[in-house]
């Protein structure tokens, strides 16, 4: 039987610092020798290749199915009729020990919010159930613990708590 990989979602507000500090938090748990899997999600169309490039220029003639190899690892561009949602690309994600997933917010799992710098009055407002943590330098009344955009270490251990289960 398959290990369900344990899923969070980061999410916030665009200009928050959520790539930021998801970079910070890939570095510290990478450090620590988790498999990190990041699935990122907007509503703007982007294109997935270097315009020119072989790869590119197959996917804009309308090939359905592009995948590029190379001795580093692979990637693939599928068309599909919308948004294939996070659980498709969840299946998709192989042997990890943790899945980010930044972007869609309105996922039932739990989330760490970071919420942009002193001054700023805007939060997503994670329902309760589904709120891990907050990440920002100002302070928040929550039930939820809160943690300084820099630090990632300590994110990294209430995740080893919170959702490895580690003591």
């Amino acid at each position: 039987m398959k290990k369900l990989v344990p899923v969070v979602g980061l999410a916030g507000y665009s200009g928050a610092g959520k790539t930021t500090f998801l970079e910070k938090l890939i570095i510290e748990l990478k450090s620590r020798g988790y498999r990190i899997g990041v699935i990122k999600h907007t509503h703007h169309h982007v294109e997935f290749d270097q315009p020119g490039k072989d790869t590119w220029r197959h996917a804009r003639a309308g090939a359905d199915f592009v995948a590029l190899a190379t001795p580093d690892g692979y990637s693939i561009f599928k068309k599909t009729a919308g948004d294939p949602g996070p659980e498709v690309l969840i299946s998709m994600a192989g042997e990890l020990d943790l899945i980010i997933i930044e972007g869609y917010k309105t996922g039932k799992w739990p989330k760490i919010e970071v919420f942009y710098r002193h001054g700023t009055a805007r939060r997503l407002d994670v329902p309760a159930d589904e709120l891990l943590a907050v990440v920002s330098d100002a302070p928040y009344l929550t039930a939820a613990p809160r943690f300084d955009l820099e630090d990632a270490a300590g994110v990294a251990d209430y995740i080893e708590r919170a959702v490895f289960k580690k003591s």
